[in-house]
């Protein structure tokens, strides 16, 4: 055994000492080829307050670097940084800057590095940045329950309607339920990728949402065939309700992040669309419970798993705002979508057998298309 242990050791101390050795001789040398340090700096964070801009960047390049100069709206400005000196790869440090800002104003910030390179930040609407504080965490508690629990909560209340569904119509649901996960998954991922363009390129954001979805995946689809068969009734339901609340934590997160920046008008119109939205995703939760008479808490469970989480994402948006993270838990929220659609779509097609049929069907083509024509018609208030 320990013999074994040798051979995994040594190959790695080897593969160590031959990169020091590249590093130390410089082979390219005589070739005469040189590697230029390249720079790049990412601002994750700005903040607004009575003190002037503060703004918390990272720096991405290939060897440390120095902010040397910022311009504001054209002028040279002091500015004093924390840690001060070098920033090396992936450090961060906040930059603050005691510039008297203009509310609704839009302003340009130029931050030059010590070689003389130029990195551009636009802050589009000018607003104080909501500070911590009790009375701001309840509102914005507020807008989360508005956009997850309550919609949620009025899509379940068709249960009793769908009750009286037959074979063919309990069909019809379940792959309405996959039409409309289908979009879910597709806006999802968009949302990631989109928020992972805003990170530090050397985080590779894109690449890291597709490994995390599929890491997401894995991990839940395993969890879920734990017991060896396929999750029905109220765990399958739970599943879908897990999903769909990562779902919401991003539209938390889009609706804290737009009252934090200043844009009230489309806080106040997401608020709206994500709550018209998030209604069918009740009605999908719903879907596989039609056959067994679930207590009032299980509802209420479901509700808070799939609501809840916009709460949280809220709170993050408004006070702790990362792109990289937020494009982590849409991988997850992705992840776990593709997992619910396997075990949704298991489901259907154990329904058509009892039912003596098959699953592709001109009910359920008609119920997926119907999925996806929904969850399209009602994100039209969401997308601006």
């Amino acid at each position: 055994m320990k013999r074994a242990w040798l051979w995994v050791i040594l190959p790695l101390v080897l593969l160590i000492a031959l990169i020091g050795i590249f590093l130390t001789i410089n082979p390219l040398g005589p070739l005469g080829v040189s590697a230029p340090p390249i720079e790049n700096l990412t601002v994750e964070r700005t903040v607004l307050d009575d003190r002037g801009i503060s703004l918390l960047v990272r720096a991405g390049g290939s060897e440390p670097m120095q902010i040397a100069q910022i311009q504001i709206d054209g002028a040279y400005w002091e500015f004093s940084q924390n840690p001060t000196g070098t920033l090396s790869r992936l450090a961060t440090a906040w930059i603050n800057l005691p510039y008297p800002w203009v509310q609704d104003e839009t302003h340009h910030i130029k931050l030059i590095t010590n070689t003389g390179l130029s990195f551009e930040h636009e802050i589009a609407v000018a607003v104080p940045t909501p500070q911590f504080s009790l009375t701001r965490v309840l509102a914005y508690a507020l807008l989360g329950l508005y956009v997850g629990i309550v919609p949620v909560g009025l899509g379940m209340l068709f249960y009793p309607s769908l009750k009286a569904l037959g074979g063919q119509g309990i069909k019809f649901l379940l792959a309405l339920t996959i039409g409309m996960l289908a979009f879910l998954l597709v806006d999802t991922i968009e949302e990631g990728l989109e928020l992972a363009s805003k990170a530090a390129s050397a985080f590779s954001g894109n690449a890291l949402v597709w490994l995390v979805t599929a890491a997401s995946f894995l991990a839940i689809f395993t969890l879920g065939r734990r017991g060896g068969k396929a999750p029905e009734g109220t765990a399958l339901a739970t599943y879908l309700a897990f999903s769909i609340g990562l779902h919401n934590l991003g539209e938390g997160l889009a609706i804290g992040a737009a009252f934090a920046i200043g844009e009230a008008a489309l806080g106040s119109l997401l608020v709206i669309g994500f709550t018209l939205h998030n209604i069918t995703e009740g009605i999908g939760i719903a879907a596989p419970l039609v056959e067994l008479r679930p207590k009032f808490p299980t509802f209420l469970g479901l509700t808070a798993l799939a609501g809840l989480p916009a709460v949280l994402g809220t709170w993050m948006g408004a006070f702790a705002f990362s792109p990289l993270w937020a494009a982590m838990f849409l991988g997850i929220g992705a992840g776990a979508i593709v997992q619910v659609m396997v075990e949704v779509g298991s489901y259907l097609a154990r329904t058509a057998r009892k039912t003596g049929g098959t699953w592709l069907s001109r009910v359920s083509f008609a119920g997926f298309s119907l999925g996806l024509a929904v969850m399209y018609a009602t994100a039209l208030f969401v997308n601006f």
